[in-house]
């Protein structure tokens, strides 16, 4: 029988695999999208076993979850991106623990997460999260109806003068499909919005497109995603909660 590390290698390969035939079919340069592995709820155990599979960016939802596994495994060798929604009142985890922020998806965050940047000293990468859907129950700028884009800019200003956060570019979550294709409209959405704040803010960065998940990333790298999340498919289920 394999172990775990083994068992999150295979997939983890197979995985880039799949990525990297989709950066072929959409003429994109290989490793020019990026897999982040998402181990929310997942143990420690696990995510150690990823660590030793290989795996390059670990993704996590929870920050104080997060802060925990980064003490117990150590940052050598991995990256950690904080994936999920941040509350104001966890900000302070966030400048000192993570490589990049891909959920900043309000003005209130960004001052909180500025201030606690200044304190440890340290640039933090973020990426600005925009809700290209019209789920209530997503965070992020709303940014569905492209008519009212215009109305996006003052606040995506302010975020940018912020003297501790580095914008790297864009974050969305779609709407869920069991055809991953209806995903794919809401991909290239969020690719139009980041070349209309280029237009706008053309000094910026916006290189990153973090988008697509288990069920769409193939369709996501064939509209430009850069960073990719994906976690069940690699890392198995998580284990329900006690």
């Amino acid at each position: 029988m394999p172990s775990l590390t083994d068992f999150i290698r295979e997939r983890y390969l197979q995985t880039l695999e799949r990525i990297a035939a989709a950066e072929h079919r959409a003429g994109r340069a290989p490793g020019s999208a990026r897999l982040v592995v998402v181990t929310k709820s997942q143990p420690v155990e696990t995510v150690r076993a990823a660590q030793e599979a290989g795996v390059k960016i670990l993704g996590e939802n929870y920050p104080e979850e997060a802060v925990d596994k980064i003490a117990a495994l150590g940052a050598a060798g991995v990256e950690w991106h904080m994936i999920g929604h941040v509350q104001s009142r966890k900000a302070n985890l966030i400048p000192v623990n993570f490589a990049l922020l891909h959920s900043l998806d309000s003005l209130k965050l960004a001052t909180r997460l500025d201030r606690f940047a200044a304190q440890a000293g340290r640039i933090l990468p973020v990426l600005l999260e925009f809700n290209v859907g019209e789920e209530a129950s997503k965070f992020g700028w709303s940014a569905a109806d492209e008519a009212r884009w215009t109305d996006l800019l003052p606040e995506v200003d302010m975020v940018l003068k912020s003297g501790y956060l580095k914008v790297r570019g864009l974050m969305t979550m779609p709407p869920l499909f069991e055809n991953p294709e209806r995903t794919r409209p809401y991909f290239q959405k969020l690719r139009r919005l980041r070349e209309f704040l280029a237009q706008n803010f053309p000094a910026a960065d916006w290189s990153e497109l973090s988008m697509g998940a288990s069920a769409d990333f193939e369709a996501a790298v064939e509209e430009g995603a850069t960073l990719v999340r994906v976690g069940t498919a690699i890392v198995g289920p998580r284990p329900p909660k006690p």
